[in-house]
Parts: structure tokens; C-alpha cells; sequence
């Protein structure tokens, strides 16, 4: 039966996130609206910061007000004073960062993609059980108010059998973006792929086969891919993504009774509706497109699971994880992409 209301987000209860001590390594530019969103829509304390560039770091510092600017990550993880680390650093860093911070007996919120590969990320779940620490990929989209009404539409039943998954996510750069550069493991996947992959598996589960095609970039990189994923449930995943056009960016989750709009850009904050199959009902979620501010979610989360002990996120567990960058792995495979980390000697 088609719902009167759309169901209501959950939140953590205040007095269940304690205000944690955090560090930040790598203040770029996902970093800066991290430090904006704890700052001003938390009540978690930013008390140190680093960088390779011991001025950057400073830079940063009196911008949102740090107290501590180091040089090195390892300048960092050494502070009796930092509880939980975001690692905000280039993608092929996130690994190496992430580890070292979980042997320092940190918990870790490693920005996404959590790393290249399955096997970097069954490290780091390995690490983070030995270590007994919290580890959490920042895929911000997960932990967002209109992530939370979705997957509550989607065990709920409402939608029905769901057949089909539409979505894509591309971006105009231009050619000095890191994006292009191979040496920061960049291209479509890690960037823009990781989104669609994502909500592939939220929605579906792990996908049963693969079949992909890509196209090259200059630089070396994959500029465009399109995915076809199949389910155990019977979905099917039609996916793209390229970093060469501006693209609408919708998805669409179709059920045999009612289907799912996600205005674009699909994955950050905005609007979608729910429309029953007959046409004669829909519930419209809106939204202010107040973008990374959201942030602030995905930190809350963190400071909770820490309170409650837990070293694995319910709302993104690490398995989750796995899966997402297992399919990626799969992708990347068929369209012949190998980042520079991988290649042997």
C-alpha cells in the first residue's frame, strides 16, 4: 500500500555524541568544508591539523581556528590530545594514512574512496579489529538525511520488487584537475564512479556480474564508463559516468509499485519524489541544497559509534564498503585501468 508520509530520518540522540578531539590530515579542498561543517554544525573540537608543507597546515590552522599545525602525519598521530582522524588526503594516500592511523591506536574517518582497491580495504577492516578502532569510509551521502528516508522506503517495501536502477554522475573538468593526473589516482571511478557504484549497492546488494565499457582520457586516465550490473534480487544497475560533460546527474530506482526520482545531483543534498506505478499518488522529499554542510552528519555519526564502542558503522559498515570498491575492482578490470600503485615492478 502506497504511504500517507514519507518516514522521518533518524537521528542520534544529542547526549549520545560526545564532543571528540579531531585531527585532520591533508587540508585540501573536501578538508575545508569539513572544518566549515564541524566548526559550525557540531559540537566536535578541531584541536590539530597536518600537512606535508608545515605552512599549509598553519594556513589552515588559523583559518577554523586550530590550535596545533604539525608537519607530517606522524607529527599528528604522536598527540595525546587527538581522539579521531580525517583522513582528507589524495586518494592513493588514503590507504597508506588510514593504517598508519589505526596502528597509532587512532579511529579514522577515511575520506572516499576508503582506498584503490578490495584488497587495501580488507586491510584496514583487518586493522581496525586488531586495533579494536573505529574505521569509517566518508561516503557523506550515506549518512544524510535523505539516504536515511530511502533505505527506510526500501525495507519498508514500499517500491515494491525493484527491477531497475538508473544513474549517472558527470562533470566538466578542465584538463589541469587533478583528476586527470594518473600519478593521484585519478579518473572517473574513484571520483564520480564511486556515488553510482555505491547507490548500486545500497540499493541491490553486491551485483551478481559486471559487463562495462570505458573510454580514455588524456593523461592516461578513464574519462567516461558505462556499467551494466545485475543482482541476486533480479535489479539491473545501468550506470555512467565521465568527467568530460556536465550530465544531469538523476537517479532513478524503479519498483514494480512505486518509483523513486532523485533529482541531480542524486547523491548531495536535494529533493526526490516517490510516485506509485498507477500515477495517482506521490510524496515529494524537499530540501535546501545546503551541500557539504551535510558533512556534519557523517561526523556526528562517527563521535556516536565511538561512544557506543563500536569499531564498525551500522549506516556504512565496512563490508559495505568492500563490496563497493570489489565491484570497482571488477569495473576497472573490464575498462583496463590500473593504478600506479598496483603495477608490479
Amino acid at each position: 500500500m502506497f504511504p500517507t508520509t514519507l518516514p522521518v530520518p533518524h537521528r542520534h540522540p544529542a547526549h549520545q555524541i560526545p564532543a571528540l578531539r579531531w585531527g585532520i590530515v591533508g587540508p585540501g579542498w573536501i578538508a575545508d568544508h569539513f572544518a566549515n561543517a564541524l566548526r559550525h554544525h557540531t559540537q566536535q573540537q578541531l584541536v590539530a591539523v597536518s600537512s606535508r608543507s608545515l605552512d599549509k597546515a598553519q594556513a589552515f590552522a588559523t583559518k577554523w581556528e586550530i590550535p596545533h599545525a604539525v608537519e607530517g602525519i606522524d607529527a599528528l598521530l604522536s598527540r595525546n590530545d587527538v581522539d579521531v582522524v580525517y583522513i582528507a588526503t589524495p586518494h592513493n594516500h588514503h590507504f597508506s594514512d588510514g593504517l598508519r592511523t589505526l596502528q597509532a591506536g587512532k579511529h579514522v574517518l577515511i575520506e572516499k574512496p576508503l582506498a584503490l582497491n578490495a584488497q587495501q580495504a580488507l586491510q584496514l577492516q583487518q586493522a581496525a579489529h586488531q586495533q579494536q578502532r573505529l574505521c569509517v569510509e566518508a561516503m557523506w551521502c550515506d549518512f544524510a538525511p535523505k539516504y536515511d528516508v530511502i533505505r527506510q522506503l526500501l525495507a519498508d517495501g514500499t517500491l515494491g520488487d525493484v527491477h531497475t536502477l538508473l544513474a549517472d554522475h558527470g562533470e566538466y573538468f578542465t584538463e589541469d584537475h587533478r583528476i586527470f593526473n594518473a600519478d593521484l589516482a585519478g579518473g572517473t571511478m574513484l571520483d564520480l564512479g564511486s556515488y553510482l557504484l555505491g547507490l548500486s549497492v545500497l540499493v541491490g546488494g553486491a551485483p551478481a556480474s559486471i559487463t562495462a565499457v570505458g573510454q580514455p582520457a588524456p593523461g592516461g586516465v578513464n574519462g567516461q564508463a558505462s556499467m551494466l550490473l545485475t543482482h541476486a534480487n533480479g535489479m539491473h544497475s545501468v550506470l555512467n559516468t565521465t568527467l568530460f560533460s556536465n550530465t544531469p546527474g538523476t537517479a532513478v530506482i524503479a519498483g514494480r509499485d512505486a518509483t523513486l526520482y532523485l533529482d541531480g545531483q542524486f547523491y548531495a543534498p536535494g529533493n526526490f519524489r516517490l510516485t506509485s506505478s498507477d500515477g495517482r499518488h506521490t510524496l515529494r522529499w524537499e530540501e535546501p541544497a545546503n551541500r557539504y554542510i551535510q558533512l556534519s552528519h557523517e561526523i556526528e555519526h562517527t563521535a556516536w559509534c565511538i561512544h557506543q564502542g563500536l569499531t564498525d558503522s551500522p549506516v556504512r559498515p565496512l563490508a559495505t564498503s568492500l563490496a563497493t570498491l570489489s565491484a570497482m575492482d571488477a569495473v576497472r578490470q573490464q575498462i583496463g585501468v590500473v593504478f600506479n600503485e598496483e603495477r608490479t615492478a
